[in-house]
């Protein structure tokens, strides 16, 4: 059994956020001896998901509504499937946002380190935009995609 101080320091999180996801009742099955919350292995678990579902972008009470599913049992494995199908097709489309970023910046790295190597820009943009060396024209042609 874990206090919740050790949680804290575990999942980084202050003490008033475990109590307020306590108070929510994302750890309905929680102990308590003499008033003193007690952390077992199954709420390190709960909290490990809440911490991945909150870095996802789902909200409190979406978490709460899940916690309340599993309470529920097998007839709400559907409702449970289709909460993560959606929030990994989310995930999925802000990942490929973010590899466009990604390009875009690793193009910019490599465009500025020719300038400078250069003293001007005038070599890369006689290359724009189709005939950069092949890498780097990849990631040209993902970052500027609509």
């Amino acid at each position: 059994m874990y206090t919740i101080g050790e949680i804290s320091k575990m999942f980084h999180v202050p003490v008033s956020t475990l109590r307020y996801y306590d108070k929510e009742g994302l750890f309905p099955n929680l102990e308590r001896s003499s008033g003193i919350r007690q952390f077992s292995d199954k709420e390190i678990e709960t909290m490990k998901l809440i911490e991945c579902l909150k870095r996802s972008g789902m909200e409190i009470k979406d978490i709460k509504q899940f916690i309340e599913w599993c309470s529920i049992g097998s007839e709400t494995y559907q409702q449970r499937y289709e909460m993560f199908l959606k929030r990994k097709e989310r995930v999925e489309r802000e990942l490929q946002q973010m590899q466009k970023t990604l390009d875009m910046l690793r193009y910019k790295c490599w465009y500025y380190e020719q300038a400078l190597k250069d003293g001007n820009e005038d070599r890369i943009l006689a290359m724009l935009p189709n005939h950069l060396p092949e890498d780097i024209q990849e990631l040209y042609d993902h970052a500027h995609e609509d």
